[in-house]
């Protein structure tokens, strides 16, 4: 067991992020083990569609790149390298790097297998597990689709155990995001499997950093505040034997660290107070976070419990075959030419096999505009059909614009893109739960040999309530004026699936003014999509914080739901944008993302 902490630095937030990360992490300063995260559930489904298709790898090659000029250095300098970059073939990405390696030091390469159950569901129903669906409760047999992939998500122990055996670099395939911190802090400080409250600080922590430079500034609603933007640094977690860390950077990079940016990323993709994960349940409602010094913020306070006895398996099917465009609209009668247009469009392909499932209007143009951009307004369409034939290398978006001629003046489109001429495939997403007794991980170290992943004791987790709100404040609250919530309030969007989680919070001066205003009835006004569905909320008082989850908000998920922002991401800067009556004397006040003063660039 070390006695010092354990310093473990992201260079990946998925597989799109900046490929110069990992050398940033090594240049920038001391570092025992760098993580990085390649595996979204939006990535994981193409990944699988382009392997039935034979197209490319099983396994991310972004990572390769990131790895150029950095691998022999690696092992010289002893750094650890633990990433979810193996996708369906980590045994492939292993052998992959030995081959890359030309260092004098040999190059150790471990890797996990046991999360691909795509072989297994047959059997596993067959049994008496129906793995229903975690938004609907319908049972999976009732789907109808045939499965593309189904990954269980797998916890940190295996992780540790690879270190453990000697392992410079461990590839894993689908594990939780936040485990690929959580497996290197029980390596380092040698915890049990029942450490609960140190390994419910490092799954925060792992959480915190997961995403790249989102918690340097990357995605925060106060970037104005936040200097060094265009190139802001990747996170590091210093994380101590009991559990509670620092988020920090290395010295120098762009952005920085606060407790508004930690907080962003804190209230990101959860779906309430209890986080839970394979290796630990976390209760987040005591979590809070200290400055303790310059781009250094204390995160302390977790709790935790066993984790439940079953985990999240992300199963996917191509359910069709998608195209996309957009036309665009300009000058005056825009409501009278959209509704043309897309009059237009459905008759052309009525009676066809392709569906136009979606038209979506973007944007809105200025009254006596200045210039023919700012008059100008985006129309997107998509379509659908059973098969790719229907669809073959511009048939949807001909079809729709062989209309132009006899169409509104002015519209004019882009057939520029991929998407508006090869049909895509359409994977849709099923969430399901199964028992971590059916699961069989095990790591395969360098030599090649097999040790199972030791076995974690479970509970059932804590339900915490939904919350509405409180009723209306009964003090005057002083006098009122009409400002954007965004002039007081700081958010965050995530999606899981098929729902979108808000977090919103606020500085000390106006927490109790938020939490009596945002209740779950003054979202619904304010974020009228949200109105026909489930909503749930909770409050999160030592982060000054109001969470929510909007059930359903993305269909049945970012890869399948059509949206131009298929991920939700813009939703909680929607929100922020709505104008509500606040008191004026918390204008100017509260928010805390000045403590950080200088450009955004």
């Amino acid at each position: 067991m070390s006695t010092r902490p354990i310093i473990i630095a992201n260079c990946s937030g998925y597989s799109g992020d900046r490929r110069s990360a990992l050398r940033e992490a090594l240049d920038g300063g001391p570092v025992d083990v760098i993580v990085g995260d390649y595996l979204a559930e939006i990535t994981l489904a193409g990944m699988a569609a382009r392997r039935v298709r034979g197209r490319g790898e099983g396994y991310s090659t972004e990572l390769l790149e990131q790895l150029t000029g950095c691998l022999d250095e690696l092992v010289e300098r002893g750094v650890k390298l633990v990433v979810n970059a193996g996708g369906f073939d980590p045994a492939g990405l292993a052998e992959r790097l030995r081959e890359l390696h030309s260092g004098a030091r040999p190059l150790r390469v471990a890797h996990l297998e046991g999360d691909d159950l795509t072989g297994r569901l047959d059997d596993l129903q067959a049994r008496g597990h129906e793995l229903p669906s975690m938004d609907t409760g319908r049972p999976f047999s009732s789907w109808g689709h045939d499965a593309l992939s189904a990954n269980a998500y797998l916890g940190a122990w295996g992780i540790a155990d690879a270190l453990a055996g000697g392992a410079d670099v461990v590839i894993c395939p689908r594990v939780t995001d936040a485990s690929l911190v959580a497996g290197p802090a029980a390596w380092w400080h040698d915890w049990a499997t029942e450490d609960w409250d140190r390994l419910a600080g490092a799954i925060v922590a792992g959480h915190v950093i997961e995403c790249g430079p989102q918690a340097c500034g990357g995605n925060f609603s106060g970037f104005t505040h936040v200097p060094g933007m265009v190139h802001p640094g990747f996170p590091i977690a210093e994380i101590e034997a009991d559990g509670t860390a620092v988020i920090t950077k290395h010295p120098g990079t762009g952005g920085a660290v606060t407790t508004d940016t930690v907080s962003a990323q804190l209230l990101y993709e959860i779906q309430g107070p209890i986080y839970l994960n394979p290796d630990v349940t976390v209760d987040l409602r005591d979590v809070e976070l200290t400055t303790v010094g310059a781009d250094r913020v204390r995160v302390a306070g977790a709790r935790g419990t066993p984790p439940p006895a079953t985990t999240k398996v992300a199963i996917t099917a191509i359910i069709g075959w998608e195209n996309a465009f957009s036309g665009y609209l300009c000058g005056l009668d825009i409501d009278a030419k959209a509704a043309l247009v897309e009059a237009q469009a459905r008759d052309v392909l009525a009676g066809s096999p392709v569906e136009l499932a979606r038209v979506d209007r973007i944007g809105s143009a200025e009254e006596d505009p200045s210039s023919i951009e700012a008059a100008t307004v985006g129309l997107r369409f998509v379509g659908r059909a059973a098969t790719a034939d229907p669809l073959k290398p511009g048939a949807f978006f001909h079809r729709v614009h062989g209309t132009i001629l006899s169409s509104i003046p002015g519209f004019h489109a882009d057939g520029s893109s991929g998407r508006a001429t090869r049909p895509s495939p359409l994977i849709e997403y099923w969430p399901a739960l199964v028992p971590v007794a059916e699961l069989e991980p095990v790591v395969v170290h360098d030599g090649g040999e097999r040790m199972p992943v030791r076995t974690v004791p479970t509970a059932t987790p804590p339900v915490v309530a939904d919350d509405e709100g409180p009723a209306a404040d009964a003090a005057d609250p002083g006098p009122l004026t009409r400002v954007p919530l965004g002039a007081l309030v700081h958010a965050r969007a995530g999606d899981k699936g098929g729902n979108s989680n808000l977090g919103f919070w606020t500085g000390p001066e106006a927490w109790e003014w938020l939490r009596g205003f945002l209740t779950a009835d003054r979202l619904r006004e304010l974020y009228p999509e949200a109105a026909g569905l489930l909503l749930t909320r909770h409050e999160l008082p030592h982060l000054r914080a109001v969470h929510f989850v909007v059930h359903g908000n993305l269909g049945t998920g970012c890869s399948s739901n059509g949206r131009l922002d298929a991920l939700g991401k813009s939703v909680a800067e929607y929100v922020r944008a709505r104008h509500v009556d606040a008191p004026e004397a918390l204008i100017g006040s509260h928010l805390r993302g000045a403590e950080v003063a200088g450009p955004a660039i």
